[in-house]
């Protein structure tokens, strides 16, 4: 330095100046990366959890769709034999009712007294038959209840599958614009899950 208080640098000191000027460049732009790479990477953690989430949850609801189909099965068995056994005191009842008409008049108390039980009999299986047949409905409306819960929990695991993919492609190019589409489709997913757990 002279003693006028002006600094003269060689070219020596300009070439050290430079250099820690660009370390402090590099330092900052290395420090940017890892933020990013620690926000992506926890980011990604978090959603692969809620997506392991959102999948047992649909292989629940699609295994819940499969036994409630089932249990309609049953019950339209079980009602088809109960309309069976209808059809069955039905015929019965046209017979007695027949043999009513054909019988001499000291026998036709008798048949009509078979054929009024066969009718009573008849009420009673129909009202069972009825009542299976509603407990069908019933289950088959609780699997296309699950069955749709089941697609609204696919499509949100679908969504966070996608928005995974999207943080690794973010990481390896570096692009802002990814990592936000990795948090867009994220939130679409989220949105999704939501609706699944609401019933929508």
């Amino acid at each position: 330095m002279s003693s006028s208080g002006f600094h003269v640098h060689g070219p020596h000191d300009h070439e050290l100046q430079h250099a820690a000027e660009h370390e402090a460049e590099h330092a900052a732009a290395a420090k940017k990366q890892r933020s990013i790479t620690n926000e992506v990477a926890v980011f990604t953690a978090v959603i692969a959890t809620v997506g392991a989430i959102f999948a047992y949850m649909g292989g629940l609801t699609q295994a819940n769709a499969g036994l409630y189909k089932n249990n309609a099965g049953m019950k339209r068995t079980e009602a088809a034999n109960q309309w069976n056994y209808y059809q069955a005191k039905s015929t019965k009842q046209a017979l007695a009712e027949f043999a009513r008409d054909l019988s001499p008049d000291d026998r036709k108390p008798a048949m009509q007294e078979k054929a009024a039980r066969y009718d009573k009999e008849k009420a009673e299986i129909q009202l069972a038959a009825q009542k299976l047949d509603k407990e069908a409905d019933d289950w088959d409306h609780r699997s296309d209840a699950a069955l749709h819960e089941h697609h609204r929990w696919a499509q949100a695991t679908t969504a966070l599958q996608v928005s995974i993919a999207l943080a690794a492609i973010a990481l390896l190019t570096r692009k802002r614009w990814l990592e936000w589409g990795m948090f867009g489709v994220a939130g679409l997913g989220l949105v999704i899950g939501g609706l699944a757990l609401a019933h929508v």
